[in-house]
C-alpha cells in the first residue's frame, strides 16, 4: 500500500512550507513557500549560513532592505533548483498597509529573479491579505506578476482576492483552529472539532465551495496545519502547503487520502458576498477571529523581519 502522502498527491498539489533544502529533496514537493519566520529560522542554522554570508559580502554597500530581498531571492533560487514548480517569496510585512510600497518591493523581487535567469512564472509574490495588500496584488497581476495572498482567515478576504484576480490564496487552517480553541478554553473538546468539524477546515471548505460555485480561477492553497487530520480533511483542495514534520508523518504512514473536496460535488445555494473596500473592512471587522489573526500574523512577521535585519547588519559588520 502507498503512503498517505503519495495518495494525497493524487488529488492535491503538495507544497513544502519550509526553507530547509534537505527536507525538500527528501519529500519531493511540487512547489515551496517561504516567509520571514522560515528564512530567519534557516539562516540561523550552520548549513544555510553561507547564503547570508555571501549575500552580505557580495553586496556590502547595499541598504538593509535590498540585502534582505537579495537573501530571499537567494533562498528562492536554491529552492527552484530542487522543486519543479514555483516558489513563494514574501514582501516585507512592514509594508502590509502601503499599497504603493508593496508594489515597488514586489517589482524589485521579480527583477532580481529575472536578472538571475528565473522566469517570473516560477515565482509567487506573497502579500498579506489586507485591503492595501490586495490592491497591490491587483496592480501586480495586471503586470504579469503572480501573487500569493497570505494571512487569509475569512471568506470576505478570499472574495476580495478573487475580485483582484490574484493567482493564489493561502487560507490558514491551524491559526483559525488555535483561535477557536483558545476562545473556548476549558469547554473545548478536541474530538468534537476534528477532521471536517475543525473550524479551520470548515473555513477553507467554505472558500473552496464559493470559488468552485462561481467559477473563480484563483487557486486555493490550504496552509498552517497543526495535525495530519486537518490535511486529510482538505484532500482535494487545489494545493496544500505543509511543514516537513507533517509531510514526513504522511510519508511514513500507509493508507489512503480520498478527496474530501471536489468541484463537481459543490451543490446548493451559495450567496454571493459583497465586494469593495467598505464591504471588506466591515465584514473583516465583524469577524473577531479574522481581525485578530490577521493583525497578530502581521506583527509576528514584522518582528521576525526586524530580527533578520539585525542578522544581516551584523554580518555586514
Amino acid at each position: 500500500m502507498s503512503s498517505q502522502l503519495d495518495a494525497l498527491r493524487n488529488h492535491t498539489t503538495v507544497v513544502a512550507d519550509t526553507g530547509d533544502f534537505e527536507a525538500m529533496k527528501a519529500l519531493r514537493p511540487t512547489d515551496a513557500t517561504t516567509n520571514p519566520s522560515l528564512i530567519l529560522k534557516a539562516v540561523q542554522q550552520e548549513a544555510y549560513r553561507p547564503l547570508l554570508e555571501k549575500t552580505a559580502r557580495d553586496h556590502r554597500g547595499a541598504p538593509t532592505p535590498e540585502l534582505m530581498d537579495r537573501l530571499l531571492v537567494a533562498f528562492g533560487r536554491a529552492i527552484l533548483n530542487i522543486v519543479p514548480g514555483r516558489v513563494s517569496t514574501e514582501v516585507d510585512a512592514r509594508l502590509s498597509f502601503d499599497t504603493r510600497a508593496t508594489i515597488e518591493r514586489a517589482r524589485g523581487l521579480i527583477a532580481l529573479y529575472e536578472a538571475a535567469g528565473v522566469p517570473r512564472e516560477r515565482v509567487l509574490i506573497k502579500i498579506a491579505s489586507t485591503w492595501e495588500g490586495i490592491q497591490a496584488a491587483r496592480a501586480l497581476q495586471a503586470e504579469g506578476v503572480r501573487c500569493n495572498l497570505t494571512l487569509l482567515f475569512s471568506l470576505p478576504q478570499a472574495v476580495a482576492c478573487a475580485d483582484a484576480n490574484v493567482q493564489l490564496i493561502s487560507p490558514f487552517v491551524g491559526r483559525i483552529y488555535d483561535w477557536h480553541k483558545k476562545a473556548a478554553g476549558a469547554a473545548w473538546v478536541e474530538a468534537d472539532h476534528a477532521g471536517a468539524r475543525d473550524p479551520g477546515v470548515q473555513s477553507v471548505t467554505r472558500i473552496y465551495q464559493y470559488y468552485k460555485r462561481f467559477g473563480i480561477a484563483t487557486e486555493i492553497m490550504g496552509a498552517s496545519f497543526r495535525n495530519v487530520g486537518q490535511i486529510l480533511a482538505l484532500s482535494g483542495c487545489d494545493l496544500l502547503t505543509i511543514s516537513p514534520e507533517l509531510l514526513t508523518q504522511l510519508a511514513n504512514t500507509e493508507g489512503d487520502a480520498p478527496a474530501q473536496l471536489r468541484a463537481d460535488a459543490v451543490t446548493g445555494d451559495i450567496a454571493r458576498i459583497a465586494s469593495g473596500e467598505v464591504a471588506f473592512r466591515t465584514q473583516l471587522n465583524d469577524d473577531a477571529m479574522a481581525s485578530d489573526k490577521l493583525s497578530e500574523g502581521i506583527r509576528a512577521f514584522v518582528a521576525d523581519a526586524i530580527k533578520l535585519d539585525a542578522l544581516i547588519e551584523a554580518q555586514r559588520g
